[in-house]
């Protein structure tokens, strides 16, 4: 892969990260509710999500679930699903002080889940993937170049979410924050439900 191909493949992948959505009302959930490690590890693991659809696509696999109704259709339920239960979950939150939310939610584990199936569970990153990746995958593609595509997806991903969750828990936001995390909390859940209903809308 040439140098001026690869920069074009980072610049998508910049572009498709840095796309509001509900990855991003996840990592700000995780880092008001739990501080930056909850933060950083919901961003690296959502990266993981992100490299295994990449891997699909440059395998060619990701066309088989957009291909199988039935398959596609599964994982576009399963997550909106659990974007519902996390939209429920931020509300459940707001309603209580901002400061215990913060003793409760400081939970790596629980980011760990969220940023992996958050990922694992949009549908559109499959589609982003096939429509976007695919001028980049050729059949003669080496096994070099197919391994450099699904971590600069990987990777971009990840730097992007672990970049938000560090400024937003830097000394002088999270403060702030956490005194207005009940409202936080509120406004997450409101854009997490309304995510699940256009996922599952279509």
């Amino acid at each position: 892969m040439s140098l001026q191909l690869w920069f074009s493949l980072l610049a998508i992948c910049a572009l498709g990260a840095m796309s509001p959505g509900p990855s991003l009302a996840m990592v700000m959930q995780n880092t008001v509710g739990g501080g930056r490690l909850c933060g950083v590890v919901a961003g690296v693991t959502h990266a993981l999500g992100v490299g295994l659809y990449a891997g699909l696509t440059v395998l060619g696999l990701a066309a088989v679930i957009v291909h199988q109704p039935w398959l596609y259709r599964l994982v576009t339920w399963g997550g909106a699903l659990y974007l519902a239960w996390l939209g429920i979950q931020a509300l459940r939150a707001g309603g209580s002080a901002g400061f215990d939310i913060v003793r409760q939610a400081r939970d790596w584990r629980r980011a760990m889940r969220e940023g992996l199936l958050v990922a694992l569970g949009n549908p559109k990153l499959i589609v982003f993937f096939i429509a976007l990746l695919s001028q980049f995958v050729s059949a003669d593609l080496s096994a070099n170049a197919r391994w450099l595509i699904v971590a600069t997806a990987a990777v971009v991903d990840g730097g992007w979410y672990v970049l938000v969750a560090l400024v937003l828990s830097h000394s002088r936001v999270l403060p702030w924050l956490q005194l207005h995390a009940g409202w936080i909390h509120r406004l997450t859940g409101i854009v997490l439900l309304a995510l699940a209903a256009r996922v599952a809308l279509g």
